[in-house]
């Protein structure tokens, strides 16, 4: 198990880091992929998806509008047009739920607008991100983060990890693994604005800045990954998928980066 796990990890590192280099239509053709990929896990998730193959009218809007929204994402940059491509996108639940009622409940549409606004929408910040100034350097903050703060985070939980942060969700985890997973993406973070972005951008300041990014990113990961356990333990399942070798599913290996995305690209507009 651990070394399958280790190889998947390593192949999926390698992919992320050509696509992000990379950029363009090859990281816009790979987060659509997980984008999907994501949401049909979530409905699976919610019992809202056939087992057997059968894909619903919900589904078909989901698919369809996650399309479509990743097509103004690359071809125009009038970024307004996300926003009202998410709102014509609830619209076509609503129509569905009009025009076909009673086949569908509320909470069944509500859940399936939901679907593709946590993973496949919040996933596009990764290229939002990469798509702003420097934004070849900066999109690597999503990942300092999250992954260096779980990784953190699981060594000073191990080492001096004694107060259950959230025991009924996830019994493994500590507060002083939570602070231990912040403190090292602060300090990754720091590093990153001193040694890199500092040059490229003639800011002293930088280093503060990417430091702060770094350390309100790794608060919102934590959130971003006790809430996808949530989800998993409300609908009693153990993976949402099995695409990645020893991981699971894309939410299952992205559940920290989906929250980071979004925030790290706010914070960004903000202070850089």
């Amino acid at each position: 198990m651990f070394v399958t796990r280790l190889i998947s990890g390593i192949v999926l590192v390698i992919i992320a880091l050509i696509a992000l280099f990379t950029g363009g239509y090859v990281l816009a053709g790979l987060l659509l992929f997980l984008s999907l990929t994501a949401y049909r896990e979530l409905m699976k998730a919610c019992k809202l998806s056939d087992d057997a193959g059968k894909v619903s009218s919900m589904e078909i809007i989901g698919y369809v509008g996650i399309v479509i929204y990743y097509l103004f994402m690359v071809f125009t940059k009038e970024r307004e047009f996300l926003f009202l491509t998410l709102i014509m996108i609830l619209v076509a639940f609503m129509f569905l739920y009009v025009f076909t009622f009673p086949r569908y409940r509320a909470e069944q549409i509500m859940c399936s607008f939901f679907n593709v606004a946590y993973g496949p929408l919040m996933l596009s910040f990764i290229y939002l991100v990469r798509d702003l100034e420097y934004g070849a350097y900066m999109v690597f903050m999503i990942f300092i983060s999250s992954w260096i703060c779980d990784t953190c985070a699981y060594v000073v939980g191990m080492l001096i990890g004694k107060h259950k942060m959230a025991p009924k969700l996830s019994p493994k985890k500590s507060v002083e693994g939570a602070i231990g997973g912040v403190a090292g993406s602060v300090l990754v973070g720091a590093l990153f604005g001193y040694f890199l972005m500092a040059p490229l951008t003639g800011n002293g300041g930088t280093t503060w800045i990417f430091a702060l990014i770094g350390g309100v990113g790794a608060v919102i990961s934590q959130v971003g990954d006790l809430a996808a356990s949530a989800i998993k333990r409300n609908h009693e399942i153990k993976d949402y998928g099995k695409l990645i070798p020893g991981h699971g599913g894309v939410m299952d290996r992205f559940d920290s980066v989906i929250f980071t995305a979004p925030i790290i690209y706010l914070l960004l507009l903000v202070f850089v």
